[in-house]
C-alpha cells in the first residue's frame, strides 16, 4: 500500500454507545488486518528489549456517521468505480450473534436492504475515499 496516494478510514455510527463504537472499531480493525496484513509494521522493542507486537503504520481516522449515511455510503461501494476498495462492513445483525455459524445464517435469509449497518471501514486510493467521506467530521 502507497501511504502517499491511499488512505484508510472507518465511519461508525456516532449515535452508538462507547463500546459499542469500541467494538465496532475493533471487529473492522481486525478484518483489514486480516485482509492487508502488509500494512501491519514489523515487531519493535523498547529500552529494556522488551518485544510489542507491530500496529498499522499509518492512520485510520474514525469519522462520525448515522445508520443513514453508512448505508448510503456502502450503497455507493457497490458501484463499479469503487470495486478496486477494501471494504468492511459491520450490521447489527453480526453484532447480535453469537457463534460466527449463526452470522453466516442469518446473513443468507436477509438482503441488503434489510441490513442495520452500525459501521464501514474503507481503504484504497486516497482520491476515491475522499470523494466518498471527506466531508465527514471526525468521532470524538
Amino acid at each position: 500500500m502507497d501511504v502517499q496516494n491511499e488512505k484508510c478510514v472507518m465511519v461508525i455510527d456516532e449515535n452508538l454507545p462507547s463500546g459499542m463504537i469500541a467494538n465496532t472499531a475493533a471487529i473492522m480493525g481486525i478484518t483489514l488486518g486480516k485482509q492487508m496484513p502488509e500494512v501491519v509494521g514489523a515487531e519493535v522493542h523498547d529500552k529494556t528489549g522488551k518485544e510489542h507486537l507491530g500496529i498499522i503504520e499509518f492512520p485510520v481516522p474514525v469519522l462520525k456517521g448515522n445508520p443513514e449515511l453508512i448505508r448510503s455510503v456502502r450503497e455507493k461501494l457497490y458501484e463499479p468505480e469503487f470495486s478496486d476498495l477494501t471494504v468492511v462492513d459491520f450490521t447489527d445483525l453480526a453484532q447480535g450473534c453469537k457463534t460466527y455459524d449463526e452470522f453466516m445464517k442469518k446473513m443468507e435469509g436477509v438482503t441488503g436492504a434489510e441490513l442495520n449497518y452500525l459501521g464501514i471501514a474503507i481503504c484504497g486510493a486516497k482520491k476515491k475515499v475522499n470523494r466518498l467521506t471527506g466531508n465527514l467530521a471526525l468521532l470524538r
